[in-house]
Parts: C-alpha cells; sequence; structure tokens
C-alpha cells in the first residue's frame, strides 16, 4: 500500500467515526427525554416509597418524620395482621393463577378453531377484559348478595336456602375466586391465542397424515410450542394475583372479620385509612420485592425454555 492510499484510508475511517460519533449523539438526546419521564413517573415513586420505609410517618402525629431503620420491616415481620393477608393472597394466586390458565386455554382453542363461530368468541373474549376490575367486583357482588342476588335466587327457585357467599369466610373466598377467574382468563386468552396464531399449519396437517389422534396433536404440537406464550400469560397473571385490591374491596371490602384481607388492601388501609406511611411503605417495598422475586424465578424458566 503506498502512502496515499493509505492516508485515504485514514481519512475514511476518521470520517465514519466522528458520523458514527454524531449517530450516538443524536441517539443519546433522543432518548433522553424518555429517560427522564421514565425516572419521573417509575424510579422516583419507587425510591421515594423505599426511603418512607425507613421512617416513622403518622399524619396523625404532629411530629416530623423520625428515621427508624428497619423497625418498621421487623414490626411487619411480627404483625399477625401481615400474615393472615400474605397466606389469603397466596390462596387467591394459588386458585385464580391455574383457573384462568385453564379457562383462558379452552377458550383460545375455541377461538382459534375455523368454525362460523370464530369471531364471536374472539368479539366475547374482549368484554370481560374491557370492563375496569372494581366494576367487575361490584357486578358479582351483586350476583352474590344474600337477599337479591341471581345466584341465592337461583338456589331458592331449586329449593334450596339462600347462603351468605359474602359474610362467609370460605364462601367468600370462593365467590372472589370465581370474580377474579371470570374477569382475568379472557386476558390470559387473547394472549394464548396470540401464541396458537404463531404455530405453523402445516404442523398440524404432518401430525395428522402420520395418524395422530387430537389429544396426541395438542399434547406433542400445541402445548410445547405454546409454552412461552403461557409463561408469559403466568407471569402477568401471577403479579396481578399478588396486588389484587379492586376485586377484592368492591366484594367484601377485606371482610368478612378482615378474613378476604389481601396485602394490598392492608396496605391501602394502614397507608391511607390509618396514615401510618412508615408502616405502609415498609409493607408495600416487601410486596414490591415478592412481586420481583416470582417474576426473576418466571423469567428464568422462560430463558431456559428458550436456549
Amino acid at each position: 500500500m503506498n502512502l496515499r492510499a493509505f492516508s485515504n484510508l485514514r481519512r475514511n475511517y476518521l470520517r465514519n467515526s466522528a458520523s458514527d460519533v454524531s449517530e450516538s449523539s443524536l441517539a443519546f438526546w433522543l432518548l433522553l427525554p424518555a429517560v427522564l419521564l421514565l425516572a419521573l413517573i417509575v424510579v422516583y415513586p419507587v425510591a421515594k416509597v423505599i426511603h418512607d420505609s425507613f421512617y416513622s410517618i403518622s399524619l396523625f402525629s404532629e411530629s416530623g418524620p423520625a428515621f427508624v431503620g428497619f423497625s418498621n420491616y421487623v414490626d411487619a415481620m411480627r404483625d399477625p395482621d401481615v400474615w393472615r393477608a400474605v397466606r389469603f393472597t397466596i390462596a387467591l394466586c394459588v386458585v385464580t393463577v391455574p383457573g384462568a390458565l385453564l379457562v383462558g386455554l379452552g377458550l383460545a382453542l375455541l377461538a382459534n378453531r375455523e368454525w362460523k363461530w370464530r369471531w364471536p368468541v374472539r368479539l366475547a373474549l374482549l368484554l370481560p377484559w374491557a370492563i375496569p376490575l372494581a366494576f367487575s367486583g361490584m357486578i358479582f357482588a351483586w350476583f352474590f348478595n344474600t337477599e337479591y342476588g341471581v345466584v341465592n335466587d337461583l338456589l331458592r327457585r331449586a329449593g334450596f336456602a339462600p347462603i351468605s357467599f359474602l359474610l362467609i369466610p370460605q364462601w367468600s373466598f370462593l365467590a372472589i375466586c370465581i370474580a377474579t377467574i371470570w374477569k382475568t382468563s379472557s386476558f390470559v386468552a387473547l394472549i394464548l391465542l396470540a401464541g396458537l396464531q404463531t404455530i405453523p399449519r402445516s404442523l398440524y396437517e404432518a401430525a395428522a397424515l402420520e395418524g395422530a389422534s387430537r389429544w396426541q396433536i395438542f399434547r406433542h404440537v400445541t402445548l410445547p410450542l405454546l409454552m412461552p406464550a403461557m409463561m408469559i400469560a403466568l407471569i402477568f397473571r401471577t403479579i396481578s394475583a399478588l396486588q389484587s385490591f379492586d376485586i377484592p374491596y368492591a366484594m367484601t371490602q377485606g371482610g368478612p372479620a378482615r378474613y378476604t384481607e389481601t396485602l394490598s388492601i392492608l396496605i391501602n388501609t394502614t397507608a391511607i385509612e390509618y396514615m401510618d406511611v412508615g408502616y405502609g411503605s415498609a409493607l408495600a417495598v416487601l410486596l414490591f420485592l415478592l412481586s420481583m422475586a416470582i417474576s426473576s424465578v418466571y423469567l428464568r424458566k422462560l430463558y431456559k425454555g428458550a436456549l
């Protein structure tokens, strides 16, 4: 290579490097507003809640915030109300997450079939998903009302005694689970339907030519290929179940005798009604850590499945 060629090569390299730096700077300035907005609406509130969890802040007290370290967390570990709310929240997750997955899977398979009712089924999936959570809770509170509820009216017509669904702990748990599964299964079905649409039809045709039954096709073709979508649905459903507030609060307000009080309802009661902001913030941080831990487990399984 002669000297002139080497000089041209170096000039082109410097010109391309300057262009790359300019594009990187432009990308940085374009992303900066979004990053600042994200920090304002997400990072700052989370940091503020973590900060408040280390202070004793009572809006009923005339004294200002006092630093108490981990005392709020220690009190939470010793609080029987917290453990009762944890037990009920976990029980709600154990019943409603698999329930919504099974019902959502059935609805997704139904909506994915090649038949004349496919579009009405798909439109029907949007109805429960579009209804606000609190309104869904109010609807089912009316369904299970002791005096004028639809369920008790049907029981009376069948010759049975009415049941106080929302006043007896076990029945209130069942009523909340039914309402939650009805409300959330449509969202799960929409995610699974999107996953079903990505499975090539040629795989089903090849399996049918091999003489596989419908169950064998579902077991060996549909289910394995649908697993990533199912994991995504489980992540969303589990996190939302851990943070359940609207439906239980609209149906029972945490009763009877605080039996159906979830962690989110307990946080609301502590921080808003009792105005104990420091202790309520510690409970919110614990719920946040629990959600992050469960999400990391799901994501690890999803990542391993993708390898």
